[in-house]
């Protein structure tokens, strides 16, 4: 093989590669929004309908669903424009190789340390509090209209942020690598219809940063000092201090470290 049957292989490959990398984002960030689900599945339907329309031979049908199909994706572009804007800007946000540090153990371990011991006393005190924490996905775009920071992590700053005569009181916190960005930022608020009426704006809000981001977002009930958890689409609801603790520490951790930490422990198990 010559070096041009080398090189045509070799840009099929890319091309193919970008496509499929496409694809992946596009329906990652489609299967966290749940309006964007809806879409995909009304069109779905439509296009079901057309095919038993074509094999019923049913005219009526048929020649309606036509201008459905010819029309619907500007239909689609113009009502749900909020919705694909929300899909491209998350696209957009990605940070492909990560933009932050790494943290180390000892970093880690002290981000973990003074989270707890805030959340510790926000729960006591029945003090409500929304902390984000940034991991691959850029929030620039709530950082640029809060208040900034820039500040070491320390559970004394949270407390003070957090302390509810501060006009900081009512925002979120987000933390970068082992630092506070800024406080103050208002975030947009889940639709998920799932979602117990009970709660209120900072757990709705945190629901909404987990499904638009891979943010980590952490959450104290005002009314009964309940902490929860919202990350990887989800809100882990009322969770005990070990539990948030543990849940914590997880998101945190690095993939691969997870990875390797669980082959360790199951050559471990083999030798025992």
């Amino acid at each position: 093989m010559d070096l041009s049957g080398i090189w045509s292989i070799f840009t099929k490959i890319i091309d193919i590669g970008i496509v499929w990398l496409a694809f992946y984002y596009i329906l990652k960030n489609v299967k966290n929004n749940i309006k964007m689900v809806l879409i995909v599945k009304g069109v779905v339907i439509i296009l079901i309908i057309k095919i038993l329309s074509d094999l019923l031979n049913l005219y009526t049908v048929g020649v309606l669903l036509e201008y459905i199909v010819a029309w619907g994706p500007l239909a689609i572009i113009v009502i749900f424009q909020p919705e694909i804007r929300s899909v491209l800007e998350s696209l957009g946000r990605t940070q492909l190789l990560g933009r932050h540090k790494i943290l180390t153990i000892d970093e880690r371990e002290k981000v973990v340390y003074e989270i707890m011991k805030s959340v510790e006393y926000f729960k006591k005190n029945r003090i409500g509090a929304l902390i984000v924490i940034e991991r691959e996905i850029s929030l620039e775009e709530y950082i640029k209209n809060s208040t900034k920071v820039y500040a070491d992590l320390t559970d004394d700053l949270l407390e003070t942020i957090f302390f509810p005569n501060s006009p900081m009181h009512d925002g979120g916190v987000i933390i970068q690598g082992d630092r506070i960005t800024c406080a103050g930022a208002v975030f947009k608020t889940s639709m998920n219809p799932s979602i117990s009426k009970r709660l209120g704006t900072r757990h709705r809000a945190a629901l909404g940063i987990a499904e638009e981001s891979d943010a980590i977002a952490l959450v104290v009930s005002e009314e009964n000092g309940r902490i929860s958890i919202a990350c990887n689409n989800e809100l882990l609801y009322n969770l005990t201090l070990d539990e948030f603790r543990m849940k914590l520490i997880e998101e945190l951790s690095p993939k691969s470290e997870v990875f390797f930490e669980a082959e360790d422990d199951e050559s471990g198990e083999e030798d025992a």
